[in-house]
């Protein structure tokens, strides 16, 4: 049953089930679990087993994550790091806090990491390539790792979008020299935050194993805080978002201002700052909500997919899609489902959101998201990636999490055809 009936969401606490209600509840009467216990084992065992990865480490987040990555690849001053323009500041602040260089390279058909452009971004400083797999949809990761290899370079797979997609019939985070996942609120499965390491390397796993042991676990009342979010959002933030628009943003706005409920992204983190506190370990009670999600992980994909083709072939006449065809070497999940529209997205959002439909997922608007990111900040220069640029102004990302009944998916669908 879904908690929320009247209102329609993407973000916050998407995935969230009964079960997981449960849970929490549990859990919250267990403070003596929350920072170590067996949850992290079962969790990272969990991880090696679906990948057939030989490594595997658990952070706070994805981003944690791909710091202790980098610092694993000796990436530092003077580096230059390879990544896809159309991505998270997530991605890119564990790059300048090891004082390596951000550079962008703009997108292909697929929303991934453009082959083509990919080529003439390489230098002699260039030391690793991030490949990102947008929304569950793998890149052409093969010709990836090809150039990866013919320049003597590591390739690191972001996998915040994409668990459980393929590519050639092998798992996205299988290709590179190490993976990352991200299991934050509104990803493929979640613990509000939290994230892995992965690597089949064992030089290389043995180098995330020293950054690990290196850094500690969040506090009880951070993690407590986590535990909260779940219920806040299902039975006080949808609800309040269901009677009204405003009512919902002034509840939400008094839980992040009394810090009842945390922000997904900080505001340092948007000026090109990881804050010194937040790389740590991943908190035992938020390893059990994510190994909890991890069991449900092919039933999730399979609604995705589902919703996915739902949206596909009711408004394949209307919109632009990047996904309306897939390639056949690629098994997508679908974390969204993006189209494109030339008209302006704001007023679309803004009427969908007078519908009680919530399609705003901060993916959209700018080359490097959050919209209010500092692009300078990122080392993003304007006009660098125009493909990734123009598409971010003209997308709109529909939900597919399995909270989406069909009956839902047709609500957007039909306000999407008015607007159409």
């Amino acid at each position: 049953m879904s908690l929320a009936k009247k209102a329609i969401f993407t973000s916050l606490s998407p995935n969230v089930e009964e079960d997981d209600i449960r849970l929490v509840l549990e859990l919250i009467r267990k403070p003596g679990i929350w920072k170590k216990g067996e949850g992290i084992e079962k969790l990272e065992e969990g991880f090696k087993k679906f990948l057939g990865i030989k490594h595997a480490f658990s952070f706070n987040s994805g981003r944690s994550a791909l710091l202790a990555i980098l610092t694993a690849l000796d990436i530092g001053k003077g580096d230059e790091v390879l990544l896809q323009a159309f991505t998270c500041n997530a991605a890119v602040n564990p790059i300048l806090s090891r004082k390596a260089l951000p550079v962008f390279v703009d997108i292909d058909d697929k929303l991934n990491l453009s082959v083509d452009n990919l080529k003439k971004k390489i230098t002699p400083r260039t030391k690793a390539i991030i490949v990102q797999h947008t929304f569950g949809y793998p890149a052409r990761v093969e010709h990836i790792l090809k150039i990866a290899k013919e320049n003597n370079l590591y390739l690191i797979e972001d996998c915040a979008h994409s668990l459980g997609a393929r590519y050639k019939g092998r798992l996205c985070g299988s290709f590179g020299d190490a993976s990352f996942f991200s299991l934050g609120r509104d990803k493929v499965i979640s613990s509000v935050f939290g994230g892995m390491a992965l690597t089949s390397n064992d030089k290389i796993g043995i180098e995330i194993k020293k950054f690990w042991e290196g850094i500690g676990f969040p506090s009880g009342l951070w993690t407590f805080q986590q535990l909260l979010h779940p219920l806040l959002a299902n039975y006080l933030v949808f609800p309040a978002y269901g009677v009204d628009r405003r009512l919902g943003r002034i509840v939400l706005g008094i839980f992040h201002k009394l810090f009842i409920l945390s922000k997904a992204v900080s505001r340092k983190e948007k000026r090109g700052k990881i804050p010194e506190w937040f790389v740590q370990r991943m908190a035992n009670a938020l390893a059990i909500l994510a190994e909890n999600q991890l069991k449900k992980l092919e039933r999730f994909n399979r609604h995705r997919r589902e919703i996915a083709e739902f949206y596909r072939q009711e408004l394949k006449d209307r919109f632009e899609m990047p996904f309306l065809e897939e390639e056949k070497d690629a098994f997508p999940i679908f974390m969204r489902f993006p189209i494109l529209t030339n008209k302006n997205t704001d007023q679309i959002l803004k009427k969908a959101a007078e519908r009680k439909i919530y399609l705003n997922d901060g993916w959209r608007k700018s080359p490097i998201v959050p919209e209010d990111t500092d692009l300078e900040k990122m080392r993003y220069k304007l006009g660098s990636c125009p493909r990734a640029e123009e598409l971010a102004k003209r997308i709109v990302n529909l939900p597919t999490h399995i909270n989406i009944s069909f009956e839902k998916a047709e609500r957007i669908v039909n306000f999407l055809k008015m607007e159409s």
